[in-house]
């Protein structure tokens, strides 16, 4: 069972940046590198929403609130994929998740991490 778990949340002053990682746990022959990867947020009272994706070869997509502040990436030989937000806003403020995805009997998620934004 491939474990995906965040790290780098935290409470930050408008206007910071923070960076999160989220590093897969391999316990099969999980071709890290196949998958498409992604940050989802939640915030409270909100829908699940989609905050950057990186899928072969190194396409991303963001999501419209982020477009310009948010940069997603991924090192495949560490297993890793990063979310490196700047400009941060109050509205950024939610419980970031990981999610590795192949296909729907290979689609992963983290436990998430909590981003803060506030004075």
């Amino acid at each position: 069972q491939e474990q995906l778990v965040e790290s780098g949340g935290g409470l930050v002053q408008p206007g910071g940046s923070l960076r999160l990682s989220c590093v897969a746990s391999v316990a099969s022959t999980f071709a890290f590198s196949a998958y498409t990867l992604a940050w989802y947020r939640r915030a409270p009272g909100k829908e699940r929403e989609l905050v950057a994706s990186i899928s072969r070869p190194d396409r991303t997509n963001y999501g419209d609130p982020v477009k310009g502040r948010f940069s997603i990436s991924r090192d495949n030989a560490k297993n890793t994929v990063y979310l490196q937000m700047n400009s941060l806003k109050p509205e950024d403020t939610a419980i970031y998740y990981c999610n590795a995805y192949l296909n729907p009997a290979l689609n992963f998620w983290g436990p998430g991490t909590q981003v803060t934004v506030s004075t």
